[in-house]
């Protein structure tokens, strides 16, 4: 079985990301079931950073200038699920355990699972703008452990678009840059 590609349809062009299902099978089937529910449809970018990230996947993002951006996720208990091994249900906050397994680094264009701490993943990711080597799960010199779970494949030149933005204080964009839609392709 081939990776799935997924979409991202924003306000300012296309890209596309190969999701890991062969080495993160719990964090894409988490993302890849949200995509599949229109979960990240409508939403938007809630803090660019330029030469770091893009964060994206708060519900509370519908609303660009809402201020708990940042602080929302799945659905406590809801299910999701793992490709290979069936349903599963993310915990009583909305999140999953961490994966840390695949040592794949925080390198440009990949897709990396946003997190308040251990086993705090929902829905919000980011994508790395530079190298973060330092966001690695297996690098020791810091405590954030961000488990990589994609990579964008095409429409890089979108992703950089992104990060050039005019933000605010709070690192959120001051003319709103909303997805649109996110699909498997």
């Amino acid at each position: 079985m081939s990776n799935p590609v997924v979409v991202f349809n924003t306000s300012m062009g296309s890209f596309e990301a190969e999701v890991y299902v062969d080495k993160m099978p719990v964090t894409a089937g988490n993302f890849l079931s949200l995509v599949k529910e229109g979960f990240y449809n409508g939403l938007h970018f809630h803090r660019v950073i330029k030469d770091f990230m893009l964060q994206f996947g708060c519900p509370h993002s519908k609303n660009p200038k809402d201020p708990r951006n940042g602080t929302g996720g799945p659905a406590p208990n809801s299910a999701y699920e793992i490709p290979g091994k069936g349903p599963a249900k993310r915990d009583k906050t909305g999140s999953i355990p961490d994966e840390h397994t695949a040592k794949i680094s925080n390198e440009v264009g990949s897709l990396s699972m946003a997190n308040a701490g251990p086993n705090s993943g929902g829905s919000q990711f980011f994508i790395n703008t530079v190298h973060n080597s330092f966001l690695d799960w297996f690098d020791l010199s810091t405590e954030s452990q961000h488990p990589v779970f994609g990579k964008v494949i095409a429409g890089l030149d979108v992703v950089k678009k992104i990060e050039a933005v005019k933000t605010d204080s709070n690192d959120n964009p001051l003319s709103p840059v909303q997805m649109v839609t996110v699909s498997v392709k």
